[in-house]
């Protein structure tokens, strides 16, 4: 019967040959398939310790001159404690701002939060490829406004918050706390980020009551828009069931919610309202994001009135031929389009037509200058908004 011995066995039979046996270790080895190296190392393993020196080791070394210090270890761990929300990229990014010599890579920093159990695993899912970045070129082009409920006071009252951010630079442009969402709470936020900040391009929101008044039995103009129309500014909708159109502003709710309500609760609505506010101009002047390069919003937002603008931004409706108008310009976008509202980006070279994130159709332009007519779905606007003008408080 045929039994077969134990790696430790095996050694020590090598090491018997050829200390008690006599054998070359060359020949041992070759036996054995071996280096003569390995037969070596067993010999002195045996004669230091013994059998039990023949036992399996670990392989891990003794040191690793590449793996990070343990103090910055440590405050990698206490920003990601700090600041939950923040993956490597930041920590990186704040690292170098606080004088850490040297900084970490970002894989460093990941294999130290995973090391820490300071990061959640979970599969990435793969973004399409035809996925295109919504994006104005400069800033006051575009606000994306909402509202987000989850503001708790130690009592559990519920708060809402009026949000708003610049679709450009992601400089929040409304924070503003209110009991209840209504049209004229809404508004006052609104009105008073109009006075502080100017006069932005368009405002895109969701379809909620509080912004528009067109799915009613009779469409109505609400306050809202009435604000918008008042100063000029053409107030933007998403489409039915598509929340990734107001993504940014869903981001800065995730945003908000992470780092600012979490666990948290406030004594009042004016308590809550003076830590938002701190926040906020945190968010806004320092905090990095990565969207932009890891620069604040704050750095982006000044808009100078004398600059040459690249373009502009107007809303059509494609007919129901599959052909839509743009400065008295006539061209088709197929039928599959027909009826529908589009994004269109227009400069002095060519224009550009927008469904939702998807580049649709690009012709050449034959005319020059600024479109007049901004909008052409039933709100019209005879010129583009002035982003210095007094707001009207739509009162």
């Amino acid at each position: 019967m045929l039994v077969e011995l134990s790696v430790m066995e095996q050694r020590y039979q090598a090491v018997l040959a050829v200390v008690q046996d006599g054998w070359q270790v060359s020949e041992v080895a070759r036996r054995l398939g071996v280096s003569r190296q390995s037969v070596h190392s067993w010999i002195a393993r045996y004669e230091a310790g013994g059998l039990p020196a023949l036992a399996d080791r670990s392989h891990r070394p003794t040191s690793c001159p590449h793996q990070t210090v343990a103090e910055i270890e440590a405050r990698i761990c206490e920003l990601r404690r700090e600041h939950p929300g923040w993956g490597p990229r930041r920590i990186e990014h704040q690292l170098g701002r606080l004088g850490v010599e040297p900084v970490p890579s970002r894989s460093a920093i990941y294999r130290c939060l995973k090391r820490h159990g300071l990061v959640e695993l979970r599969r990435r899912r793969k973004r399409r490829e035809e996925f295109r970045r919504w994006e104005r070129d400069r800033p006051m082009q575009l606000w994306q406004m909402d509202v987000m409920g989850g503001v708790l006071l130690d009592d559990d009252t519920e708060l809402k918050v009026v949000t708003g951010v610049d679709d450009h630079s992601r400089f929040c442009v409304a924070a503003g706390l209110v009991r209840r969402a209504t049209s004229k709470a809404v508004c006052a936020v609104l009105s008073a980020s109009l006075s502080r900040y100017g006069i932005p391009d368009e405002i895109l929101t969701d379809n909620g009551k509080v912004f528009t008044g067109r799915f009613g039995p009779q469409p109505v103009e609400v306050l809202f828009d009435r604000i918008c129309r008042e100063n000029g500014i053409s107030h933007r909708h998403t489409a039915v069931r598509s929340p990734t159109t107001t993504g940014k502003i869903e981001r800065f709710h995730q945003s908000l919610r992470k780092e600012f309500l979490a666990d948290r609760s406030f004594t009042s609505l004016e308590h809550a309202q003076a830590e938002l506010d701190r926040w906020v101009t945190d968010y806004n002047t320092n905090r990095p994001h990565q969207a932009l390069e890891m620069a604040t919003p704050a750095t982006s937002i000044p808009v100078d009135d004398e600059q040459d603008h690249r373009g502009q931004w107007v809303l059509r409706r494609v007919a129901s031929n599959g052909v839509m108008s743009v400065d008295n310009q006539m061209f088709s976008v197929t039928n599959a389009f027909k009826g529908a509202l589009v994004d269109v980006f227009v400069d002095d070279t060519v224009i550009q037509v927008w469904s939702k994130n998807h580049l649709i159709k690009t012709v050449a332009r034959v005319r020059s200058g600024p479109v007049r007519k901004v909008r052409a779905d039933g709100l019209h606007v005879k010129r583009q908004p002035h982003t210095k003008r007094q707001a009207s408080a739509g009162t």
